[in-house]
């Protein structure tokens, strides 16, 4: 595994997401430390073989939510977001990618 498949975690499939796809725009989960132009490599280098082009990297960090089992309480952790927008024309494929 290189250090860019490291920094994404995992593709974000929702409904809203699915929208987003046909403005190619596609969601991401992301560790928490990294930095849009890091997003952006990692993005273009495990996609390279489709040419693919990063024109913007929007991020969002989210807070863990706190939950309960009986008298225990424990926290999620916190995640992040990154909503990529490429280059038009350009169709990911991301099942089998990441």
């Amino acid at each position: 595994m290189s250090i860019y498949h490291s920094i994404i975690r995992e593709p974000l499939i929702t409904e809203k997401n699915s929208v987003l796809q046909s403005e190619g725009k596609f969601a991401f989960k992301v560790i928490v430390g990294a930095t849009k132009l890091e997003i952006k490599d990692a993005i273009e280098e495990i996609f390279k073989a489709k040419n693919v082009k990063v024109l913007s990297v929007n991020t969002m960090n989210y807070a863990g939510k706190t939950k309960r089992v009986g008298k225990y309480s424990g926290k999620r952790p916190d995640w992040k977001k990154a909503i990529v927008k490429i280059e038009n024309g350009k169709d990911l494929d991301l099942f089998n990618e990441i």
